[in-house]
Parts: structure tokens; C-alpha cells; sequence
């Protein structure tokens, strides 16, 4: 769907100099800069497999969704990876106490994983790769960080010496010092100095294994991204993304082992962006707290937009407190939205050649240009979405002015305000039509509505009520006016 502020051929030149982005790395906003003109490519930190997503999973892929969703509409190119961790600690621990494979355990909750996405509306990524299927890649990265002297091995297992990258805790902003005083770090004499981290570990008796130069073995969690962005995206792309709690130790890794083995300290990722933390009633999220919640259990009472809806309410930089009062206050609020879609869909249908939109039109595009601009300003998606809420409102009340006030219908500047209106709340992910309605359940409802409005012009209040009373026990609602009666699921 086209943006009405700017033509297809102009947007990315008008856009492209609005963008602007937080980065970690610099700690401040800078001007987005594409490695490659009209194309944005993207790396994210996905999941490692080993039970139920959670809605700390959920919060990172709806946000670069929407991103995501907000380059394309502007004219880019989109080339976005996000990996599966299917080859760690958990999921060995796991296919252990179930006595089923590793792999069996992988599979099993990157089903639920899709899922999940499925139900928050996030759109698939160009490729996601496993750690088991870049096995040599991982090796052949290890063993050229050995040669740069990077690296070492000690019985079978390989490290990254830190004491050798002179950039470490660059990201963080920490200093190695300052990591050593204040890390639990894994015990190991060999190692040269205790902030070493592993590159490959070698195989143990049940773990799952592959052989190397130094042994059976398998990576270490680190070298798996570096190795996998490396293979999709090449030595320089735009974006890395991730929860802020990947920052240290996890990225900092990543970009130690990835600008060592390239030889550039100026390679990987340009910026570095990351999303706050999920609290639960102002409390971290922990299963040992008893306040974890799993995608599918809070979809259980939630519809998936209305979800997705509520994670975007709030800048993803900042932290998002997730309770049933705040989830509850995004439906009301979702509901509004559904309301000025519906009614949109029905005066749409009218004709008309008045002006009485000519105003709503002329404010739904200045809407439209300060959401881009909310967008445009670090993906600012809790701003951009007030200006949906405003042309929302328009289309509420010009909808029962219509309707029930008698007002003349424009449909030339009408149909400007919801073009508008669908674009915005494509960009957010919202309002997207189901792919398949269940025909039958529908014809089932028109065919109560038809007996109703039967019993009300026979005056059988007792029957209509009955009808009624039954659709709402069915989660849908009724919605009776001038220009007819509607339906819709709650």
C-alpha cells in the first residue's frame, strides 16, 4: 500500500535522511546510513529451543517486525536473518530428563516458536540458521582465529584469549578489569585469563558431537553468530538486534571473535540496537519467581494483536511491564481501532460526492506524516501509534454522523482517510485480516441476526434478546444502528 506524503521513486531519498537510530555502540541517535543503498540488511539473536516461547522471546521479533514492515513501506530492500541456538546446554539437559534427541527437543519448540509468530502477526525472516547446519562454517572460523593467534586449545577444548583484542568492552562500556571484579566466570586454570570464553567445547559422554581438528566436539554459544552473519550477511550489514541482556557477555563476544577474524575493526554490524526489558508487575521474569509466562498461555486470553498491540505501545527501548490491567487497558484500546476499521469497511461500500471529509482527509495526511516521522525517530512505534488512535477517532465519529446524524457522504476524500488508516496499521502489524474465515460459523451467525431482526419487527423482544444473549455467550456482540445491524467477535 502506498504512503500519500511521498511518490514510490522519492520516499527512500525523503525518508532516508529523517531516519534516525539509537545506537549502543556510540551510545547516542545517529543518522541512518545504509552499507548499501536502498537495501538494509539485518541480523537478530534468535532463540535457543528448549521450551515454550515467552513473551520476553516475543517482545525483540514483534519490534524488528515492525521495523522491519516501516523500511519496506519506504522504499528498501530487505535481507533479514535470525538464527536457532539448537545445539546448547539446555537443550541437552532437557532431551535428558525428557529421554527423547537433542534434535527432537529443537524441533519440537521451533514449531511452537513459529506459532507463536504466526499468532503475533511477524512475518517470516529471509533465512534462519541453525547451529547444527553451520557446523564447518564454526569450525573453519575457529581454527582462523587460532591462526591470527586469537585463539588456543587445551585438550580438545579452544578459547578466545580477550587479553588479545585490544577493542573488548567496547559495547558494554566496560573494562576488562571491571569484568573480572564483577563476573561469575566459569573455573577453569587452564585457561589463560578467566574472562577467556569457549570457542569449542569437547564432547562429554550423551552430548551431541562433531568432529574437528581438536577433537569430537561442538561450539561454544558465541562463535555460532559470528559464523552464521558472517555466512548470510558478509563481514559489514546495518542492524544487529537483540535483548539489552545479550550486550554483555553474548555480543560483546560476537563482535571480539567476528572483527579479529576478519582482520577489521571496523567490520560486522553498523548499529546495535536493543530492547528493554520485560518486567512482571514490576519484577523481573524468572520460572523460580512463578511469574513466567509462555506466548500460548497468555494467548489463552489475549488475542495475538491484541498482544502484539500492547508490546508496541511502548518505545522499545524502554522497559514494558507486562500485568493483566495493562494488557486489558491495549484491548480496550485495540477495540477502538477494530471499531474504526469496521466502520470504515461499511461506508467505503456508500456513494457519495460531497465534501464533508475534505477536513478528515486533510488531517489523516498530516497524521500520516508525523507517524513516518515517529517512525522515522529510533522506530518510535508508542508515538507513531497515537496518530493511528487520532484518525481512528475521525473515522468513528464520521461514521455516525453518517450514519445516524444524516450527513452527506464524501467518498472521493473518504476513501483518502482510510487508505491512510490501513496503511499505518499495516506498518504496526495490526487489523490484518485472518487468512481463512470459517464460512460456516458466519453463515451459522447472519442466519441468528436474520431470526432476530425477524422477532423484532414481530415485536418478540423475548426472542431478539434470546439471540442475542446466545452470540454474546459465543464471544460475539451486536451492533445495532440506522444502516443496519453488525457483528463482531470480542
Amino acid at each position: 500500500m502506498e504512503s500519500f506524503d511521498f511518490k514510490e521513486a522519492e520516499r527512500e531519498e525523503s525518508m532516508a535522511e529523517q531516519i534516525v537510530v539509537y545506537n549502543t555502540m556510540t551510545r547516542r541517535k545517529e543518522v541512518f546510513q545504509p552499507q548499501e543503498r536502498g537495501k538494509v540488511s539485518i541480523y537478530v539473536c534468535g532463540v535457543t529451543p528448549y521450551n515454550e516461547p515467552h513473551i520476553g522471546n516475543a517482545r525483540p521479533f514483534v519490534t524488528w517486525d515492525t521495523i522491519r514492515r516501516f523500511f519496506k513501506r519506504i522504499g528498501y530492500e530487505m535481507y533479514y536473518v535470525q538464527n536457532f541456538t539448537d545445539v546448547d546446554d539446555k537443550i541437552i539437559r532437557a532431551a535428558h530428563e525428557q529421554n527423547v534427541s537433542w534434535k527432537e527437543i529443537a524441533d519440537r519448540y521451533i514449531a511452537a516458536y513459529f506459532q507463536a509468530l504466526d499468532a503475533l502477526n511477524v512475518r517470516r525472516a529471509n533465512v534462519y540458521p541453525r547451529v547444527s547446519e553451520t557446523i564447518p562454517e564454526i569450525i573453519a572460523m575457529v581454527q582462523g582465529l587460532i591462526e591470527h593467534d586469537y585463539a588456543y586449545a587445551l585438550e580438545g577444548d579452544v578459547y578466545y584469549s580477550v587479553e588479545k583484542f585490544a577493542g573488548y568492552g567496547k559495547l558494554s562500556g566496560r573494562t576488562l578489569e571491571d569484568m573480572l571484579a564483577g563476573a561469575r566466570v566459569e573455573v577453569d586454570e587452564r585457561k589463560r585469563n578467566p574472562m577467556d570464553f569457549a570457542l569449542w567445547k569437547a564432547a562429554k559422554p550423551g552430548e551431541p558431537s562433531w568432529d574437528s581438528p581438536w577433537g569430537k566436539g561442538r561450539p561454544g554459544w558465541h562463535i555460532e553468530c559470528s559464523t552464521m552473519s558472517l555466512k548470510f550477511l558478509g563481514e559489514h550489514f546495518d542492524f544487529h538486534g537483540g535483548g539489552s541482556d545479550l550486550i554483555f557477555p553474548h555480543h560483546e563476544n560476537e563482535i571480539a571473535q567476528s572483527q579479529a577474524y576478519c582482520g577489521d575493526l571496523h567490520s560486522f554490524a553498523r548499529y546495535w540496537v536493543h530492547n528493554g526489558f520485560i518486567t512482571i508487575h514490576a519484577e523481573k521474569m524468572s520460572k523460580s519467581r512463578g511469574n513466567f509466562f509462555t506466548v500460548a498461555d497468555i494467548l489463552k486470553k489475549y488475542p495475538g494483536e491484541v498482544v502484539r498491540f500492547f508490546i508496541l505501545q511502548t518505545h522499545y527501548r524502554s522497559p514494558l511491564d507486562f500485568s493483566d490491567d495493562r494488557l486489558q487497558d491495549a484491548q480496550a484500546g485495540f477495540a477502538r481501532l477494530e471499531t474504526a476499521k469496521e466502520n470504515a469497511i461499511v461506508l467505503i461500500e456508500r456513494e457519495g460526492t460531497s465534501d464533508t471529509a475534505k477536513g478528515l482527509a486533510a488531517a489523516a495526511r498530516a497524521a500520516q506524516s508525523a507517524f513516518y516521522e515517529a517512525m522515522g525517530d529510533d522506530f518510535n512505534t508508542a508515538l507513531a501509534i497515537s496518530y493511528l488512535f487520532a484518525v481512528a477517532k475521525d473515522i468513528n465519529v464520521y461514521y455516525n454522523d453518517v450514519i445516524n446524524r444524516g450527513v452527506a457522504f464524501d467518498a472521493e476524500n473518504f476513501s483518502t482517510v482510510r487508505q491512510v488508516f490501513d496503511d499505518m496499521a499495516d506498518i504496526i502489524g495490526i487489523l490484518e485480516a485472518p487468512a481463512e474465515r470459517d464460512m460456516k460459523e458466519d453463515a451459522a451467525v447472519a442466519a441468528l441476526i436474520e431470526e432476530r431482526l425477524a422477532a423484532r419487527k414481530a415485536k418478540n423482544w423475548v426472542r431478539a434478546d434470546e439471540i442475542r444473549d446466545e452470540l454474546k455467550a459465543k464471544g460475539i456482540l451486536l451492533e445495532d444502528s440506522a444502516a443496519g445491524t453488525r457483528w463482531k467477535r470480542v
